[in-house]
């Protein structure tokens, strides 16, 4: 159980870290473009979910991320093991670490720091950020798990 917290210290902190330098460094300034016409380190403050859904309804996201969490703490500890269940376990480590981090910043902030850019195909993709990444690998790699092994 220590590695697990310390995985997910490590997580937590890699993107809070990550919204720090975009704080101090382009907060208030135009994105940075790093490669043209397709991917830009921005700032913006998300008051909303994925898409901006449910924008400013703080007490609806303590409500929902105290649930996530505890459901996936929980499955962590019943059904957590690094040595026979590797996607599971490492999904669940995401997944808690990037609820973590946009939890800490609706608390901290009252909004979610967003800095990556994508621009695929001309289309304007939503901005996100590590804990958003974090959610969403352990998200498909959760669900991988369901449909296609007997772990849970």
């Amino acid at each position: 159980m220590i590695l697990y917290i310390l995985v997910i210290v490590g997580l937590v902190a890699l993107d809070q870290f990550t919204k720090y330098i975009v704080i101090q460094n382009i907060m208030g300034k135009k994105a940075i473009e790093i490669i043209p016409d397709f991917f830009n380190i921005t700032y913006t403050e998300n008051t909303g979910a994925a898409w901006s859904m449910f924008e400013g309804k703080m007490n609806l996201f303590y409500l929902v991320t105290v649930i996530a969490l505890g459901i996936f703490v929980y499955l962590l500890i019943t059904e957590g093991d690094i040595t026979n269940k590797k996607l599971l376990t490492i999904s669940l480590l995401m997944m808690i670490a990037g609820t973590i981090g946009n939890f800490i910043d609706r608390l901290m902030r009252h909004y979610v720091v967003d800095f990556l850019q994508f621009f695929p195909f001309g289309y304007d993709f939503p901005i996100f950020n590590v804990a958003d990444m974090l959610l969403s690998v352990g998200t498909v790699g959760f669900a991988a798990v369901l449909l296609f092994t007997k772990q849970v």
